[in-house]
């Protein structure tokens, strides 16, 4: 993806968020130059990976298949190993009319999915095969809003504003905005984006970035260039 989409896309998410009332924390608005004259202090926003995280998953076709993140706040890993601590993580998320976040599951992460706020969110479902590997002829259970709902293999859950999904590991998803862009919460156990995201097809998590033009936010894959 070119820098200068990446930059434009930061600007329009931030409106879209806005519009629903979500306002991001101070430290998403710093310049590069800003985020490296206080990287000392910001070290737990840095090690934790929060921030700005767009991706195209390396296929250079951010319309159809990508996704805008927003990760507000991460726990430890080895505070969920531990079990106590912070074990917790919140991100918001854009999944625009169509464009399709690939099908994944995760090996550690149980995550709510949450429509915040504007078209309908699709979510297709399989299940496993024993050894947690996808099975195209697997369905499985999950909770709508704390309400158990068995799903058939690839079908798909419609979510309305308000309405949320909980997915456990080895519950395989993908999801996508009809009818419009929609604004998401994923709220989980921590997250780690760089190995509990197990996709179905080999592709990557992170976009490669071709730079044309200079940052206007740091992404959260830009931290260990920019900032050590």
């Amino acid at each position: 993806m070119k820098r200068s989409r990446i930059n434009d896309i930061i600007a329009e998410s931030d409106t879209f968020m806005r519009s629903f009332g979500f306002v991001m924390p101070p430290f998403a608005y710093w310049s590069p130059d800003a985020f490296k004259a206080q990287k000392d202090v910001a070290k737990n926003v840095i090690d934790a990976r929060c921030g700005w995280d767009i991706t195209d998953y390396g296929a250079g076709q951010y319309d159809t298949m990508g996704l805008f993140l927003f990760t507000l706040r991460n726990g430890r890993l080895a505070d969920l190993q531990l079990g106590g601590g912070m074990c917790y993580a919140e991100k918001l998320l854009i999944s625009k009319q169509d464009q399709i976040s690939p099908m994944h599951t995760h090996i550690l992460k149980a995550e709510d999915i949450i429509n915040r706020g504007g078209a309908t969110l699709v979510v297709e479902l399989f299940g496993s095969d024993p050894q947690g590997q996808f099975a195209e002829d697997q369905g499985g259970t999950v909770y709508c809003d704390g309400i158990r709902r068995d799903f058939g293999p690839g079908e798909k859950l419609r979510l309305a504003p308000g309405e949320s999904v909980t997915l456990l590991p080895g519950h395989w998803h993908a999801f996508w905005g009809d009818g419009g862009d929609v604004l998401i919460g994923e709220v989980s156990t921590v997250n780690d984006d760089e190995t509990d995201n197990i996709f179905r097809e080999p592709i990557g998590r992170f976009a490669n970035i071709e730079e044309d033009v200079d940052p206007t936010r740091l992404l959260v894959s830009d931290y260990r260039t920019w900032l050590e």
